[in-house]
């Protein structure tokens, strides 16, 4: 049996952007071949790297949730293919 819900619901809390994601970091030779040498948020670097995905066309045609890395990617990837939640891991090592 389910019971409704009364009264005024309480509006959700607005979340404050997590400070570790909006410090500056320093890409690696190879991974500013890709997004530039500036030093860049996490988010800015992962932006622009889905920008350069799309403009090459990377993502793989039969699964979109995989890149194919062209000679810079693989600098920075270590392989030829990566699934797009691996490359957010495998850019770490590429920021400091």
């Amino acid at each position: 049996m389910a019971t409704a819900k009364t009264g005024a619901a309480t509006p959700a809390k607005k979340r404050a952007p997590n400070a570790a994601f909006m410090k500056p970091l320093t890409p690696s030779p190879a991974l500013a071949a890709v997004v530039g040498a500036a030093p860049l948020p996490r988010t800015e670097i992962i932006s622009k790297l889905w920008v350069y995905i799309k403009e090459h066309n990377l993502q793989d045609a039969a699964n979109k949730r995989m890149v194919n890395a062209d000679a810079k990617l693989k600098e920075v990837f270590g392989k030829p293919q990566v699934s797009m939640f691996e490359m957010a891991g495998l850019i770490g090592k590429h920021v400091k």
